[in-house]
């Protein structure tokens, strides 16, 4: 990172106070990078239901150009996985970041904005996982059965 921002491990330590910071910050960047991409390809247009929602966001998340940000984020659930510092806040920081995202665009005419969030974050999170490891099929499956 520092070489790409053209200065010293040291001067980017002294200027994020410590390594964990420096992570939490550039991954919150990245949090926000990643909704914004989604609001982009939201063009404007409110969801008329969750399935709308859900199938936007696998859409987007599933093209292509998405993958830096998928494997980005299987690095970080990983790093948790294994206790690695600043890894956990970081991710919990994402999550947070994108559960309000998601929020502010559920369908207008939801009856629980709050919790169709979270269980569409839940959906979201369980077929990238599967996509990640090739078991896309069990995802799709399981979101058919789900009625969504």
């Amino acid at each position: 990172m520092a070489k790409a921002a053209g200065t010293s491990d040291r001067m980017l330590i002294y200027h994020f106070g410590n390594k964990e910071r420096l992570i939490s910050d550039v991954l919150a960047h990245i949090a926000d990078v990643y909704a914004a991409a989604l609001d982009e390809s939201f063009g404007g247009e409110p969801c008329k239901s969750r399935e709308e929602c859900l199938q936007r966001i696998l859409g987007h998340t599933g093209n292509t150009a998405m993958e830096p940000f998928i494997a980005l984020w299987w690095e970080i659930v990983a790093g948790c996985a294994r206790g690695h510092a600043g890894h956990r806040e970081a991710a919990q920081a994402i999550m947070t970041r994108l559960l309000t995202w998601l929020e502010a665009h559920m369908p207008p005419d939801d009856p629980d904005p709050q919790g169709g969030a979270r269980y569409l974050l839940t959906l979201i999170e369980g077929t990238q996982m599967l996509s990640a490891i090739g078991q896309e099929e069990i995802a799709l499956d399981g979101l058919a059965a789900s009625g969504l």
